[in-house]
C-alpha cells in the first residue's frame, strides 16, 4: 500500500487537509502546486473550505491521502472509516519528520513541562552558539515555508500529534505523565500509551525522560535508548527565573539533551548557561509573575494559564505550599480525574481560597463540598469576578498571598484559546493594581 514518506511523495495525488487552523493552512502553503488537486475540508468552512458533514467527509473519501489536524482524534469512526476505503491518512508533521535529518531534532512532550523545556533546550543551544528554533506548539509549525530550519529544530509534541508520527527524532525529552486529553484518547492508560508512542516510532532515538515513580512504572511504553534522569538544577533554575522542583527538573532534561547532541560535558554547559541565564524569557501563562500589589500586605499575582490539566497545578500548589493562596481554577471538562488535585487542596494547612470557574470549576467545587477543610470556596462567573475575589480575600487575611490562575482545566468553554483567558486575567489584575495605586 502507498505510505508517503516526504511531501514530495504527493506529486500528483489528490490531497485532503482535514482541519484548517493553523497547521491546515500551513500544509496548504508547504504542498503548493505539488499534488494534482487539494480537498480542504473543516468543521467551520469559510471560501474554498467544505462543511466536515455538509459534503466534507464525502470528499476527503475521494483522496488519496488526506493530513488530518492533531485536534481531530486518531480513533474516531470518519478516520477509520477514510481508511477503510484505501484513504492514507496521516500529518504535515509526520511527512515533515519522514524526509527532514531527524539528528537535528530534539523533541519534547510531556503532560507538563512541554513549552518550557522546548524553550530552555532552545535557549541553551542558542547560548553556545549554535541555530535553534522553537516549533510546534511553540512558534510555527516546522513544515510550515516560512520556518528557518537550518539548524536544530526543538519540536514540542502533543499526545495529539504523537499518534501519528511513524519517525522518531534522534533525541526526545519526556517530561512528566498524568491524565489530559481523556474525551480525545478514551481512557488514562490510552492516552499514556499514545503519548509515549513517540519514543517508539521508527528509529533508534535517544530518549531522556524525568525519573518519576509513573513514569518509571510506565516504562515499558517507552523505545529507544532510555536514560533516566534524576537531576535537580537548583541554582540555575533560580538563575533563569523558574521556580519549582518542576522547574528543576525541566532545567536538567533540558541539559542531558543539548549536552547530547553537542557532545560538550553536562557540567561545561551548565557553567556556559549560568553566565548568560539571565538573558532568558519565561513564557507567560507558565507561571509567570505579572504584578505586585505593595499593599500591605504584599499580594502577588501570578500566571499559570497554561496549565490545561491537573498535573502542572498541582506542581504550582506545591511550589506555593506555604503560601496564603487564592486560586482560580476550572474550565472546559475533558473527563480528566481530579481526585488528586481534590486532595491535594482539601489537605493544604495554609489558608486557601479556592475560586471556581465553568464546568470543571463546578466539579471540583462540588467535591470540596464534601471535604471537612477550612478551604474557602467561591463559585465564580467570570475571570474578572475571581481576580477581584481573590485579591478581596487576601486584603482581609491581611498576609502577604498569591492570586494564581492555575485552571487545571483548558479554556475552550470561555475563550479560544489558553492564551485569551491569560490576556484576561492580565487585564483584570492590571485594573486592581492601577486602583491600588491611585
Amino acid at each position: 500500500m502507498f505510505r508517503p514518506t516526504g511531501f514530495n511523495d504527493l506529486a500528483g495525488k489528490r490531497v485532503g487537509i482535514w482541519g484548517h487552523g493553523v497547521e491546515g493552512r500551513a500544509s496548504i502553503r508547504r504542498l503548493g502546486d505539488t499534488p494534482s488537486s487539494v480537498v480542504v475540508v473543516d468543521d467551520t468552512p469559510d471560501d474554498g473550505v467544505i462543511a466536515t458533514h455538509g459534503g466534507g467527509l464525502e470528499a476527503l473519501a475521494s483522496c488519496d491521502v488526506v493530513l488530518k489536524s492533531p485536534g481531530i482524534p486518531r480513533r474516531q469512526p470518519d478516520v477509520v472509516a477514510l481508511e477503510e476505503r484505501g484513504v492514507v491518512v496521516t500529518s504535515a508533521l509526520n511527512l515533515w519528520l519522514a524526509s527532514t535529518s531527524r539528528e537535528r531534532v530534539i523533541a519534547v512532550t510531556g503532560t507538563k513541562g512541554k513549552s518550557t523545556t522546548t524553550s530552555l533546550i532552545t535557549f541553551f543551544l542558542n547560548v553556545i552558539g549554535e541555530h535553534a528554533t522553537s516549533a510546534g506548539n511553540i512558534g510555527l509549525p516546522p513544515y510550515d515555508v516560512d520556518f528557518d530550519d537550518s539548524g536544530y529544530v526543538v519540536l514540542e509534541v502533543s499526545s495529539f500529534q504523537a499518534v501519528d508520527i511513524e519517525f522518531s527524532p534522534g533525541v526526545i525529552v519526556v517530561t512528566s505523565l498524568g491524565s489530559d486529553h481523556l474525551d480525545w484518547h478514551g481512557s488514562t492508560e490510552q492516552y499514556h500509551r499514545d503519548k509515549l508512542s513517540l519514543t517508539r516510532a521508527e528509529g533508534t532515538p535517544i530518549v531522556f525522560v524525568s525519573d518519576q515513580p509513573l513514569l518509571r512504572e510506565s516504562a515499558s511504553l517507552l523505545g529507544g535508548e532510555v536514560h533516566f534522569v534524576g537531576d535537580l538544577e537548583v541554582d540555575l533554575t533560580s538563575a533563569l527565573g523558574l521556580l519549582g522542583a518542576h522547574n528543576e527538573r525541566n532545567v536538567a532534561l533540558a541539559l542531558h539533551a543539548v549536552s547530547q547532541v553537542t557532545r560538550i560535558s553536562y557540567d561545561e554547559l551548565r557553567e556556559i548557561v549560568r553566565r548568560r541565564a539571565n538573558e532568558f524569557e519565561t513564557l507567560r501563562g507558565r507561571f509567570s509573575l505579572i504584578g505586585i500589589s505593595v499593599g500591605p500586605p504584599v499580594i502577588r499575582f501570578i500566571d499559570d494559564g497554561l496549565a490545561t490539566s491537573p498535573l502542572p497545578t498541582l506542581a504550582a500548589l506545591a511550589t506555593l505550599r506555604d503560601d496564603v493562596v487564592a486560586i482560580i481554577l476550572g474550565g472546559y471538562d475533558r473527563g480528566v480525574d481530579y481526585q488528586a488535585l481534590v486532595d491535594e487542596l482539601a489537605n493544604r494547612t495554609s489558608p486557601t481560597c479556592i475560586l471556581t470557574l465553568g464546568p470543571v470549576g463546578d466539579r471540583i467545587y462540588s467535591a470540596l463540598l464534601n471535604e471537612s477543610t477550612d478551604l474557602v470556596l467561591t463559585k465564580c462567573v467570570d475571570i474578572e469576578e475571581a481576580v477581584q475575589k481573590g485579591y478581596d480575600y487576601l486584603a482581609i487575611v491581611d498576609e502577604p498571598g498569591v492570586v494564581l490562575l492555575s485552571p487545571a482545566a483548558p479554556s475552550f468553554d470561555a475563550y479560544k484559546n489558553w492564551q485569551e483567558r491569560s490576556a484576561d486575567f492580565e487585564k483584570n489584575v492590571q485594573v486592581i493594581l492601577s486602583k491600588v495605586r491611585n
